[in-house]
């Protein structure tokens, strides 16, 4: 069996599906890996580093497995051929994406967005491995944009009091942007509409902003709100907003547009000079003012939706991402006595069945 590591192709992208270490581990299964020339670049890997683990470098799209980060591009679905195997982002749940493309074509995908959040899947958990990263980078951005400091200074001109930080939706994202505004010195609140994270809001310093709305839904995620829910939420948010020196949003409901949780009053409201950090920007953003993309001043405040932000530490998340396919391949292996690793996917075993959106019936 042998697995294509691709140059990705879509701009902005400097992510590899397979770092080094990875492709050492997967040798040392029987797994033989080809890598196309310059696939690390992005994530500062040269080729010899791959060669050096084993890699021979070659053209990945004619292997038995291809794993890539991004979505493929029409052109990329071109090359590949009925049969193969691919493994990657595939946006399984937006309407469009490129599902039927590969069904079509007769290859058998898998979406790493559609690994069940289980125990047992943890270590798969690619959308989950990428949040910590846009969590961590999100507050980063944050403080750069800032006209304020972050932490507490007593100085001998005075004292400066710490910044009020505001986290809107406690995923892993979430957790990790209150942990790392906590480091840097915020005073920082969680808020969600699943009240059962109010202890993980606290178990990494944060305070509860209890709105008393309860919208826990299916994997983790929450459930769309009523119309009644969306107005008592907004005007909640609104009036609590305004007193916030940073927010930052991670609200998403898989399938659907971005929830409004930060309205163009909300905004007005807040002091000048404050800042508004948008991680749904790809789904049309949590912030009524947010221009997905872009980098915009409304109302003396600076509002930033950064896309693909993983994509910006790409050697840190290159790395936990290989960790994750290397993790999903090895439930796909089956080796023989002689130590021979062969591609048997066992669809009977809940993650992969829910993961393969794709696949020959039979």
């Amino acid at each position: 069996m042998n697995v294509g590591v691709v140059r990705e192709t879509t701009e902005g992208e400097r992510r590899v599906a397979l770092v080094p270490k990875v492709v050492s581990a997967l040798e040392t299964k029987g797994v033989e890996v080809v890598v196309e020339s310059g696939a690390g670049l992005g994530a500062l890997i040269p080729d010899a580093l791959y060669v050096e683990a084993g890699a021979t470098l070659g053209d990945p799209w004619r292997a038995d497995v291809v794993v890539k980060v991004a979505p493929p591009t029409d052109a990329e679905i071109a090359r590949l051929r009925a049969g193969q195997t691919l493994i990657g982002f595939l946006n399984p749940r937006n309407q469009e994406n490129q599902i039927p493309a590969l069904k079509a074509a007769g290859v058998q995908a898998f979406a790493v967005e559609a690994i069940p959040r289980i125990s047992r899947a943890q270590a798969m958990d690619a959308l989950s491995s990428q949040a910590n990263v846009s969590g961590y980078k999100s507050v980063l951005l944050a403080a750069e944009k800032a006209t304020r400091f972050f932490p507490m200074l007593t100085t001998a001109a005075g004292t400066v009091k710490p910044a009020t930080v505001l986290v809107l939706g406690v995923g892993v994202a979430g957790l990790q942007a209150l942990a790392t505004a906590k480091r840097l010195g915020g005073r920082t609140t969680g808020y969600d509409v699943r009240p059962e994270v109010a202890e993980q809001v606290r178990s990494v310093g944060g305070q509860w902003l209890d709105l008393g709305i309860d919208a826990a839904g299916e994997g983790g995620y929450a459930r769309e709100l009523t119309a009644e829910e969306r107005v008592a939420q907004q005007q909640a948010l609104e009036d609590a907003i305004k007193g916030f020196d940073v927010v930052i949003t991670t609200a998403l409901v898989p399938g659907r547009p971005a929830p409004r949780l930060v309205t163009a009053a909300a905004v007005e409201g807040m002091k000048p000079g404050s800042v508004v950090v948008d991680l749904a920007g790809e789904t049309g953003g949590n912030c009524e003012l947010t221009e997905p993309g872009r980098t915009v001043v409304r109302h003396d405040v600076t509002i930033t939706s950064p896309l693909n932000l993983p994509a910006d530490m790409p050697e840190h998340s290159s790395e936990l991402y290989a960790k994750n396919i290397q993790n999903l391949l090895e439930l796909m292996l089956v080796r023989s006595d002689a130590g021979e690793a062969s591609f048997a996917p066992d669809f009977s075993d809940e993650i992969l069945a829910a993961s393969c959106v794709t696949r020959e019936e039979g």
